[in-house]
């Protein structure tokens, strides 16, 4: 069940949501819906007043109210009551606001946004697009953030039958359109040069999705300034070439240092320096770049962890101790 949290406002009033794919419905924070409705200066009170008294009527709606992790104003996650939008008509209806009709035609809005969305995925697009731009962002970073959110949702699945299979052909078929003329090509040499392009370029996007488009030591989410690093270099072990627990997206610096043994990661995902590059400790490039990283713990994927084994390979065969 995938689950999507979101902020939807009101005259300017922030509602915390949250969509459940499973039940195809929205949840909407019930104490931020007190306060838009309300303009109370303490809706939690106000809230655990008119719940208790409609505890005491009996009333169904309260009794079936779910509780769900959200956002809170201190930036942690923590319970909050929900009600989804047949609860919170009824709700509404016990709470005397003049906001109460104008708040029910949002509702409505809100729920038919998503059914839109849903028949019609180029709307959502249209609208996070409208979103962003403003937000202030160009046009150039939206298309490439809506194009990376693209290749992870494609290929999510894709992963798991690298992991099962690893075999090129399955990787090849799937991505047709990076070597449209492939056929066309004659030559041994020049269809290998090919296939092994299009593998680098299908590894680098599952090991940039799988850490959300961002450097596992610097954070960096420039696309264009992060490369999927292999743990066992791709020339050394043909078999893990494309498994993604053999990648880590990192940024150019940290790539190379990485691939020459400057730096390795432990058993903790925290990042141990060589003693060669700690001969260096007095130089500015060291106090800027290393040094700050010095035991620091990757920023780890959502779903394939750096494999320790792998880990453990490259501190014995590549750091330099």
């Amino acid at each position: 069940m995938t689950k999507e949290k979101a902020i939807k406002i009101f005259e300017n009033k922030k509602i915390r949501t949250h969509w459940d794919d499973k039940q195809e419905k929205w949840y909407f924070s019930i104490v931020d819906v007190v306060s838009v409705l309300t303009q109370s200066t303490d809706p939690s009170a106000y809230w655990r007043k008119l719940k208790q008294r409609l505890k005491e009527e009996g009333n169904e709606t309260v009794t079936n109210c779910h509780r769900l992790k959200m956002i809170a104003t201190d930036g942690k996650m923590r319970f909050s009551d929900v009600a989804d939008t047949e609860q919170l008509f009824r709700l509404i209806q016990s709470i005397p606001s003049p906001k109460a009709e104008p708040f029910k035609q949002w509702l409505a809005k809100v729920g038919s946004e998503r059914i839109d969305e849903m028949n019609d995925p180029e709307i959502g697009i249209e609208r996070i697009m409208e979103t962003y731009l403003r937000k202030g962002y160009s046009k150039e970073w939206i298309n490439q953030r809506l194009k990376s959110i693209e290749i992870r949702k494609e290929l999510t699945d894709e992963w798991e039958k690298i992991l099962a299979q690893k075999q090129n052909k399955t990787i090849e078929s799937k991505f047709n359109d990076y070597i449209l003329d492939i056929n066309d090509l004659k030559g041994e040499t020049k269809v290998r040069e090919i296939k092994t392009r299009v593998n680098q370029n299908v590894f680098r996007q599952i090991v940039l999705s799988n850490y959300n488009m961002k450097c596992a030591i610097a954070n960096i989410d420039i696309p264009e300034l992060l490369i999927a690093s292999h743990i066992i270099p791709w020339s050394i072990n043909e078999k893990e070439r494309l498994n993604p627990e053999n990648g880590i997206c990192l940024s150019p610096l940290y790539d190379k240092a990485l691939d020459i043994g400057l730096i390795g990661v432990n058993n903790n995902y925290e990042v141990v320096l060589s003693n060669n590059l700690k001969q260096n400790t007095t130089k500015e490039y060291y106090l800027n770049f290393f040094q700050p990283i010095e035991k620091k713990k990757l920023n780890l994927p959502h779903k394939y962890l750096p494999k320790k084994e792998y880990l453990e390979w490259h501190m014995d065969n590549i750091f330099n101790k």
